[in-house]
Formats: C-alpha cells, structure tokens, sequence
C-alpha cells in the first residue's frame, strides 16, 4: 500500500459459500480503507454478513477472491502462525459479551495477549496497570469479571485490546449488551482513546446511533458494502 496511513485495505473482497446445491454469495466485491486514527462503523441487519466481514478482515477466514490487508500484509499470503502473530501484534478485539477469561483479575485479563507474545511478565503488569488506570479502573486491578459491572468489564476488554499497541482495533457490537449511560461512557472512552493513541478503530453494529460520533460509516446490505458517512 502507498499510503502509510492506511492499516486496512480490502479490495475487491468477496465471499460465497455453497449450500450443497446453491453457491450463496455473502459479500460482493467489498472495496474499503481504514485509516490511523479514523473511527469507523459498519451497521447493518442481522444476517447481513456482519460476522462473515469481520472475521475475514481479523484473518480467522479468507476471501473466496479479493484480498485484505492489515498494516501492510495480506491475510491469504500469511501461513496459520504467521496471520496468528500479525493477529497478536497488530489487532485488537471487543466484542459484546467481552469473553473476559473468569478465573484471573482485570490485571491479568489485560497483561494476557503481552504474555501470550513472550513479553517479560513485569513488564506486561506495569504496562497493563497503566492501561486499567487510563479507562478509569486503577482501582479495579485485582477484581475478577464476576465482581465488575457490565461496563467496567468492557473496559477491561478495552483495555486488553490496546496491550499490544495494535494498528487497529475491530470491535463487534462493543455497546450492544450496555444500558444507554454506561454505552455512551464507552463511545466517549473510545473517542479519547483514538485521540491519545492514534490508533484505528472499526466498530461493526446493528446500533444506528453510534453514526452521530464515528468519523466515517458503512452500511453493509445484500453482500455489498456502501459508504454512508
């Protein structure tokens, strides 16, 4: 890619499956850039190939034709370890049930994908206290999920998702299971964080509202994708 600015590209990105009898196409040849720094939606109904999109652009599947490509490199070029380490080092995942692993702390949720990339574990720790304290749960560091409230343990998941310092950070529904107050708490915390960070974030939902704050929006419909905003 010629300009540096942009972490994610698809071009000409399609998807089919076939139903046994049918060649079903899910995603028709999808066009898209993201940019450091630029917070972008992609709404759409359920069923809309949503889900589909987002683990073709995290590389957990790859395009029937087209290609993606994250911070440079495209998904179908990368063997299963390598698209593995572009994943840990790269992106960052929030999804809408959080998937906060129950047995350890909002500490170690967060030191986890550092530790998974070999990082000395102080190091990990300094680094996952200093995130915790930046989404406001300083105070929060040894309470497991069980003991956090909806909100604060989307933003320990937050928090995990920035470990790494990744180029982008995909986020699937990550207000959808939050009452009203605590989802625009998590949509000012994102801003702040794309302010601070420069980092990109694209936000995959069926929430119509969250189009008031983003600074670009999609609507994915029939298998086609089309700027909105």
């Amino acid at each position: 890619m010629s300009d540096k600015s942009v972490v994610m590209q698809c071009r000409a990105l399609s998807k089919s499956y076939s139903d046994g009898k049918h060649l079903v196409e899910v995603l028709k040849s999808i066009d898209f850039n993201l940019k450091l720094g630029e917070t972008a939606a992609i709404v759409g109904a359920s069923g809309s190939g949503k889900t589909t999109l987002l683990n073709l652009l995290a590389g957990l599947d790859l395009a029937s034709s087209g290609e993606v490509c994250l911070a440079g490199k495209d998904w179908s070029t990368l063997t299963d370890k390598q698209r593995s380490k572009q994943r840990n080092h790269e992106l960052g995942f929030v999804y809408q049930l959080h998937h906060l692993l129950p047995e350890f702390s909002a500490l170690e949720n967060v030191m986890m994908p550092m530790l998974i990339s070999g990082k000395k574990r102080s190091i990990a720790e300094q680094e996952s206290r200093e995130l915790l304290s930046q989404v406001g749960l300083s105070k929060r560091l040894t309470h497991r999920p069980s003991q956090l409230s909806g909100g604060e343990r989307q933003r320990v998941a937050i928090a995990r998702s920035l470990i790494n310092n990744p180029a982008c950070v995909l986020m699937d529904e990550p207000t959808g299971n939050l009452d009203e107050t605590t989802a625009l708490e998590i949509q000012s915390l994102i801003q702040t964080l794309k302010e601070s960070q420069n980092m990109a974030f694209l936000i995959v939902t069926h929430d119509e509202k969250m189009l008031s704050w983003v600074d670009s929006a999609y609507r994915l419909s029939l298998g086609e994708l089309n700027q909105i905003k």
